[in-house]
């Protein structure tokens, strides 16, 4: 039974994987302006500092007062008294801009060694406002974040340069650019985003358009259990025209000008071959250029230069990934998940998917139900058609179907994915009628 159900649903994931590569492309990010510069025009290196970071596809605005519509036939109308009229007097949809701007320091009181997302969480959801330049000013207008682009699988909101364009599923990074309302805010909170530290938090319930738009110094605090990095203590080393060619690097390919930021990268390792941040970078616009071998090689000098980076491992792992080579993106994914199993819900994901197709279906599901954990803004749908595959291949066929129709419920109307989702949702339905006993046996 399971071998011919293997058969059946691998072949379904197979045609999944296609699409996989897309979460995995890499572009190197930019600095936010100076403060008073009035927001971040571009993206600056992501994904993320908070375990989850991010922002579901297909959700309505978390920031909404609730009872602020009109009343449903039947439904009484709140009073002049009722609490939830009375925080909507106090706070009307004010159609003008909030601005803020502040800095982000580390414990020591010096900069971030990378670009910070600042994010705005309401309600437990992540968004994405802006980053830090490189003295950890960051300056912007709530809501005009469409130059934030967040990757959708591989990391979370504070990664040191990786992220991807919008896509229909993920609306909430780069899409949304209208105005903040002052009643929007309420429950909300502005925070530092950077793989393995705790930010502190400025409440932003209660602000309003004329407010003085500094919040102050938000201080980013490591986590003493969390082994891996992002950004390499070699790069303190580095002489000056390594540093300068590396920040070159990724200036261009901020403006997506790979070949031009390769050589300026190149130009950094040969300076100084122990510049992990630059090999890193310099895999990072060998995978924008399509060139993954070269990728792998400059990941893994980087991986020579300081073992504890994070990110090398995970985009060696998708590398694997998208040349069917689950046993080696099995390894690098555990090797990334060994380092830090906190801010990265997008390891548990491929995790998943190499220990799917090496059919080891208990650790693909045990990899999909830690992601769903560390996934609490659902930046990653498709880790619930893995886990719904994972499931069904246990023959646990209820919770099969569960999480495949919660995936396909997260879907827009046109995504490819949805004839396949159906596809094994039929044949789920049919093995669970197959196994189910029947409601009159025969009398002996």
């Amino acid at each position: 039974m399971k071998s011919r159900c293997f058969a059946c649903y691998h072949t379904g994931l197979a045609l999944a994987l296609a699409s996989f590569g897309l979460f995995a492309q890499l572009v190197l990010g930019q600095e936010s302006p100076p403060p008073g510069g009035g927001g971040a025009p571009g993206g600056g290196p992501t994904p993320g500092g908070s375990t989850t970071g991010g922002t579901p596809g297909g959700l309505g605005n978390p920031g909404g007062f609730p009872g602020s519509g009109p009343g449903r036939p039947g439904q009484q109308l709140p009073t002049p008294m009722d609490p939830r009229q009375d925080q909507q007097n106090r706070f009307p949809d004010m159609q003008r801009p909030i601005f803020l701007s502040g800095k982000v320091v580390m414990e020591d009181g010096t900069p971030p060694p990378e670009p910070v997302t600042i994010e705005r969480v309401c309600n437990g959801i992540h968004r994405p406002e802006a980053y830090t330049n490189s003295k950890g000013h960051f300056s912007f207008q709530l809501g005009q974040n469409q130059g934030i682009f967040n990757d959708a699988s591989v990391s979370s909101a504070a990664d040191f340069g990786d992220f991807t364009r919008n896509s229909p599923t993920n609306p909430g990074f780069g899409g949304l650019n209208r105005q903040i309302t002052e009643r929007e805010l309420m429950g909300c909170e502005l925070r530092a985003s950077l793989p393995g530290y705790r930010s502190e938090v400025v409440n932003l319930s209660g602000r309003r358009f004329m407010d003085n738009p500094d919040v102050g110094t938000i201080i980013l605090r490591r986590l003493g259990n969390v082994e891996g990095i992002t950004f390499s203590i070699t790069s303190a080393a580095a002489p000056k025209d390594a540093k300068k060619a590396f920040e070159k690097g990724r200036e261009l390919a901020r403006k997506q000008k790979f070949a031009e930021a390769q050589k300026e990268f190149e130009k950094a390792v040969q300076i100084y071959p122990k510049f992990a941040n630059a090999w890193q970078d310099l895999g990072a616009v060998h995978e924008a250029q399509n060139r993954p071998e070269e990728a792998r090689k400059a990941y893994l000098q980087a991986l020579e230069a300081d073992p504890k980076l994070v990110k090398p491992y995970l985009q060696m792992a998708w590398i694997a990934a998208r040349e069917n080579k689950w046993q080696e993106c099995l390894e690098a994914s555990d090797r990334a998940l060994k380092l830090n199993p906190f801010d990265f819900p997008g390891a548990y994901f491929v995790n998943a998917v190499a220990n799917l197709n090496l059919q080891k279906f208990d650790a693909a599901e045990r990899s999909a139900r830690e992601g769903l954990k560390m996934d609490k803004a659902n930046r990653i749908p498709k880790m619930r058609h893995i886990l719904g595959i994972a499931l069904a291949q246990k023959q646990d066929f209820e919770g099969a179907k569960e999480h495949l129709k919660n995936y396909m419920a997260m879907l827009p109307a046109d995504s490819p994915d949805i004839p396949t989702v159906k596809s094994q949702l039929a044949q789920i339905e049919k093995f669970a009628s197959a196994e189910k006993p029947a409601e009159n046996p025969p009398q002996q």
